[in-house]
């Protein structure tokens, strides 16, 4: 494959909060974790260790992902389903000072939260007080609800947690998808690196739009080209995917639109629209997205406008432009970059290869 040159990520520092808190400023915690076969959860036996959970939270964790697997839920609902759960009790099974009967039952503390119990702090509508105290009934009435939410697997999960919890807090379950992905992980064989093809878990496939359980697919099938930051090239902040000029570029993951627009060249020019050239300077047509646990996602070189706008939600998955040579380019590629700690600049890439592959979405050659 020629080698293929694109800009350095032209665009200067820009730091964002909200959306995902800092999670990912500290390094990647998915970095290392194998997958599959999926293999059933184990309640009894001994479990994984987290700093962030006791041995009870983890138990109640291996719950709720053995309720998803008996049900026949697709990962991704179980991660969606212990992000929701962390938010509302920190994976302990509440009861609820202003709810006595809750109190008599087995319990890992209490909470005052109206007359909400349990691990996803239900109310009546849900069930008996005995009913709500039980994890593995509370995990089967969030999936049973769950899978009604259209395109559940592909929607934001705070948008979906939403749907089925109607939190005061919306906003709140992001920030847990990351931990959330990893105890999966851990307690299921990789499962959060599997995307549902023809009703099978299948490992490190997410792209063409499948998305896998982590909620990350590849914004385009092709091989990488030029490397991050290699010898010949030590400020190139993201790898170079080869792919004919009109392929669909897909969101890598649920997010938010911070930059969509054409980035000027070395001469302060934005003519985007016509194919550039080595040395020319800029990313051309670009898109900066927010994702949860502060990562920032980056596509240079669209061949036309963007198909989104700044501030707009974008869907994992979603088409939100295509292909092309526009900026500092030799001929048709995606240039794409991966930032941690809501850092756009430079300081903030890190290898988009091992992060995307750890999350089941490699960048690898297309079949």
């Amino acid at each position: 494959m020629l080698l293929l040159l694109c800009c350095t990520g032209g665009t200067a520092a820009f730091f964002l909060t909200g959306l995902g808190g800092d999670d990912g400023e500290n390094g990647d915690p998915l970095m290392g974790l194998g997958c599959g076969p999926i293999r059933p959860v184990d309640i009894v036996g001994e479990l994984p260790r987290f700093t962030e959970y006791g041995d009870a939270q983890v138990r109640n964790a291996a719950i709720v992902i053995q309720v998803g697997q008996e049900l026949g839920v697709p990962s991704r609902g179980w991660v969606i389903a212990l992000a929701t759960a962390m938010q509302e009790s920190a994976l302990r099974n509440l009861a609820n000072s202003d709810v006595p009967e809750s109190l008599a039952l087995p319990h890992e503390g209490v909470g005052a939260d109206h007359d909400s119990l349990g691990l996803f702090q239900q109310r009546p509508g849900w069930g008996s007080v005995a009913e709500r105290m039980t994890p593995s009934y509370t995990a089967r009435k969030f999936y049973e609800k769950l899978v009604k939410v259209r395109s559940w697997q592909r929607r934001p999960l705070t948008v979906v947690a939403q749907q089925v919890q109607i939190s005061a807090y919306p906003d709140a379950y992001a920030k847990h998808e990351e931990l959330a992905s990893k105890i999966v992980d851990a307690l299921a064989g990789g499962a959060a690196r599997t995307v549902e093809i023809n009703g099978k878990a299948v490992c490190d496939a997410a792209e063409r739009g499948e998305i896998a359980a982590s909620g990350w697919t590849a914004p385009i099938p092709g091989d990488v080209g030029s490397g991050f930051r290699t010898a010949s090239r030590p400020s190139h902040n993201g790898v170079d995917i080869g792919a004919a000029k009109g392929t669909e570029i897909r969101a890598a993951a649920a997010g938010r639109v911070l930059v969509a627009r054409c980035d000027p060249d070395n001469r302060g020019r934005r003519d985007c629209d016509v194919d550039g050239y080595p040395d020319k300077g800029g990313c051309g047509w670009y898109v900066d997205l927010l994702h949860a646990g502060g990562y920032i996602t980056r596509y240079c070189h669209m061949v036309v406008q963007p198909n989104v706008d700044q501030d707009q939600i974008v869907a994992a998955g979603e088409v939100i432009g295509k292909v092309g040579s526009s900026g500092n380019s030799s001929g048709p590629h995606l240039h794409f970059e991966v930032h941690v700690g809501n850092n756009r600049h430079s300081s903030g890439a890190i290898n988009p290869v091992p992060f995307m592959r750890a999350r089941g979405a490699p960048l690898r050659a297309a079949e």
